[in-house]
């Protein structure tokens, strides 16, 4: 018998009498249709969902938003697979989640084999991926302060992201400005447990930097791209994906581009076409895993990446909510979130870093940037991503960059 079915669902949640192949066809409708990102993703299954067909009220919809956003994993995704339990199941629920990530992910496997088939490393594709690779900054960009501006709601949040930054600039482990930020934003209640964190995670940040400084690069010390190394690296960014796609990206980037498996010019790319496709945006990892394994690597490290977000739905939905509500753990994950916005940012600076070095005429790439900046900071339309990146790649084949 499905484990939901000895739930008692409050009043606010009215399932439909749904068969389960009616649930996959219409998330995989949904799934068709989940261009614009996250949030226009998120808009279209609630007009769906809840206004038009009142799957459930609107004030426990928002609940559960903001439930799955302080939650790692893709939100929308996150969405789709809560959803499909209420009607039909733990069942009901991987099928939703099937639905709507399945045609993100078989329009991305296209794209990155005909990618590595016909583009990559082809000149006359030069300028217009570059184009497209200096819109997608900008997009970035706006993400990390479209996420910042919920988080970074005070000075010690502010500082937790700061000290994120600093130390994956210096290419400190993950794990640190995680564990840190974590740990000042519970304990900066506490008597001195500010000044003491503080104090330790600077002393820990410069131990470390002056041995990794002197270690050799990670490309030297990585092995070959396996389908178990892969899914790590895909498991990792599902695990740490606080706040948004975005946040995904510095965790796949430094398990691929990382460990040499593949170009930071190439990783632009997969992040580019993610975000013309009408999936989540972490489908960028199916795109790096083909490129560093084939169809193996790609399935593997897509695998990795969607597993949490079924997983904390599936497994511990009943548990959610008083998890989350628990005063403490509530200030660790905002601490987590704050940490996460530092990466993002250092990431953003890695990329650019790695795009600069391209450029042959840094004038005609700063207008092209802040053309694409301004446009994605004034409208957040649906259509808004695919059109700006196609105005990169069209200014990339006909202007000098």
């Amino acid at each position: 018998m499905d484990m939901i079915s000895t739930v008692a669902l409050p009043p606010a949640i009215r399932p439909p009498a749904i068969s389960l192949p009616a649930l996959f066809l219409k998330f995989l409708g949904f799934g068709c249709q989940a261009f614009g990102g996250p949030v226009a993703q998120i808009a279209m299954i609630r007009r769906a969902l809840v206004e038009e067909e009142r799957w459930i009220d609107p004030p426990h919809f928002n609940r559960l938003l903001a439930m799955l956003q302080i939650l790692p994993g893709p939100e929308a995704h996150e969405l789709c697979v809560h959803l499909g339990i209420v009607a039909r199941g733990r069942v009901g629920g991987l099928l939703a989640g099937l639905g709507f990530m399945l045609p993100g992910f078989v329009l991305m496997l296209a794209a990155a084999a005909g990618y590595t088939a016909f583009v990559a490393g082809h000149l006359g594709w030069a300028g217009p991926l570059l184009g497209i690779q200096i819109v997608v900054l900008a997009v970035i960009l706006r993400a990390v302060v479209r996420i910042g501006e919920h988080i970074l709601e005070d000075r010690l949040t502010w500082l937790i992201a700061l000290l994120a930054a600093a130390a994956t600039l210096v290419n400190l482990p993950f794990w640190l400005p995680l564990a840190a930020g974590g740990a000042i934003h519970a304990l900066a209640g506490r008597r001195n447990g500010l000044l003491l964190l503080v104090a330790g995670l600077l002393a820990l940040a410069v131990a470390l930097a002056t041995r990794f400084a002197t270690a050799a690069p990670a490309a030297a010390l990585a092995g070959p791209a396996t389908v178990p190394a892969l899914f790590a690296a895909g498991l990792k960014g599902g695990l740490l994906t606080f706040g948004g796609a975005y946040t995904a990206i510095p965790y796949v980037r430094a398990d691929t581009v990382g460990r040499g498996w593949l170009s930071d010019a190439s990783f632009l790319d997969g992040v580019a076409l993610a975000g013309v496709l009408p999936a989540p945006l972490v489908i960028f990892a199916t795109f790096a895993g083909y490129v560093a394994g084939g169809l193996p690597g790609a399935l593997a490290i897509t695998a990795g990446m969607f597993l949490p977000a079924f997983a904390f739905s599936l497994l511990f939905f009943e548990r959610l909510e008083a998890i989350v509500a628990h005063p403490a753990l509530t200030r660790i994950l905002s601490g987590v979130a704050a940490a996460v916005v530092g990466i993002i940012a250092a990431t953003f600076v890695q990329l650019g870093a790695a795009a600069a070095v391209r450029v042959t005429a840094p004038p005609v790439a700063i207008l092209l940037f802040a053309a694409a900046l301004i446009a994605v900071w004034r409208w957040k339309k649906p259509w808004l991503t695919p059109l700006v990146l196609a105005a990169g790649a069209a200014a990339g084949a006909v202007l000098p960059l």
